[in-house]
């Protein structure tokens, strides 16, 4: 095998990447922290497989992930299985299946990796950790509020200090088309005209009921700063299901503030993409300092509608990969060598002092030599931790 050979095998797909130190560690703290979080709050932590049953793992609000998800036969059941894309749907499943009798709400948590079938230019990674948690059998604006409250207290935990939120009603141009009695093609023709955030788009799709074309630009115009937004939605002469849909969000936006007065709120009512599957009030939390999602949630159907197995539900997933960038790096645990000899009970009381021991399992060089040779920042010489 030539050198050339090994380089090859370090060689990964695209979208996946082998986790080094110090970041393996840093993940796993970070992980350990929001799973503490959740805790709590009274959120019990579940573990669903890595793989599953495809019609399980594909049903009710996983069909929206169809697309992303690796499949494989199993060889013992000769049945299709898939490699789970997200980790709501197991939860869910859950739920409805192994915790069905148990009171709701039900708060569960959860923290794994996921792999997708590809990134996006946002987002290039397939494989990365989510970690999260689902509110299950419960419909309000507390339990929302809660879902975007306990996202910020985790990431906040984590060490990321300067955060906003962004809420989205990705059903509202649906309740507002259907109340206003538009036809389907007119209302996809409006709604991709909304996404562009094209006012002239959306007066173009809707020429001959201009009212109409007039209440979604009000709908598009109301983005931006929760509370200003707000006001604008209660200005606009909604059809009944869009204003209690409008009527939530400002209720959440309430619930929110009034916990956190000084965190930043933005609400854009008429965005949708990613959210094909949520039935409300849903979010995303960004670094004040970055542009990336640190976090995604909000109102869905936990189960299988389908099979008329189903609950309100909402939670929200960490992206544990985004949220490392944006957080501070906690400082490494000092590292004491300990030379050849060392007692194997003489390690514990450096670990208790805070030191990460590691012990010279070979004859070597000049203890301070060898210590550095191996990354240690002391080196124990009489007893002493002497730093490098």
């Amino acid at each position: 095998m030539t050198a050339n050979d090994n380089d090859h095998r370090g060689l990964l797909p695209a979208g996946l990447a082998d986790l080094l130190p110090p970041d393996a560690a840093r993940e796993t703290d970070a992980v350990d922290i929001a799973i503490e979080r959740f805790a709590a709050y009274g959120y019990e932590r579940v573990k669903p497989p890595l793989v599953e049953f495809e019609e399980s793992l594909l049903g009710g609000p996983g069909a929206a992930l169809a697309s992303q998800t690796f499949r494989l036969m199993d060889p013992v059941s000769q049945r299709m299985m898939g490699v789970r894309p997200d980790m709501t749907v197991q939860v869910a499943r859950i739920a409805v299946t192994r915790l069905k009798h148990e009171p709701r709400p039900l708060r569960l948590s959860y923290g794994g990796n996921v792999i997708r079938v590809r990134g996006n230019a946002l987002k290039p990674e397939r494989q990365f950790a989510q970690v999260g948690t689902e509110l299950i059998g419960v419909d309000s604006a507390e339990a929302d509020a809660e879902a975007v409250l306990l996202a910020v207290d985790a990431l906040r935990a984590i060490g990321v200090a300067r955060l906003s939120v962004d809420l989205n009603l990705p059903t509202l141009v649906a309740a507002v088309g259907a109340g206003l009695g538009l036809p389907a093609e007119t209302l996809r023709r409006a709604r991709r005209a909304l996404d562009r955030k094209d006012e002239g788009g959306i007066a173009k799709v809707l020429a001959s009921r201009r009212e109409v074309g007039d209440l979604l630009v009000g709908l598009l115009r109301a983005a931006g700063p929760a509370e200003e937004g707000i006001a604008r939605l209660k200005a606009l002469a909604l059809p009944a299901a869009g204003a209690a849909e409008a009527s939530r969000l400002a209720e959440v936006v309430a619930l929110v503030r009034a916990a956190d007065e000084d965190l930043p709120m933005t609400i854009d009512p008429v965005e949708y993409r990613g959210l094909e599957y949520q039935t409300g009030v849903s979010f995303s939390v960004f670094a004040l300092d970055g542009r990336q999602s640190l976090a995604s949630g909000g109102r869905y159907s936990a189960g299988y509608p389908e099979d008329g197995v189903s609950e309100a539900a909402t939670g929200f997933t960490l992206y544990m990969d985004a949220v490392l960038a944006a957080s501070r790096a906690t400082p490494e645990r000092p590292r004491l060598f300990l030379p050849l000899g060392t007692p194997w009970r003489d390690a514990a009381p450096w670990q208790a002092k805070g030191y990460a021991v590691v012990r010279a399992v070979t004859a070597g060089a000049e203890p301070r030599a060898e210590a550095r040779r191996l990354r240690c920042s002391h080196a124990l010489i009489d007893n002493e931790a002497v730093p490098l």
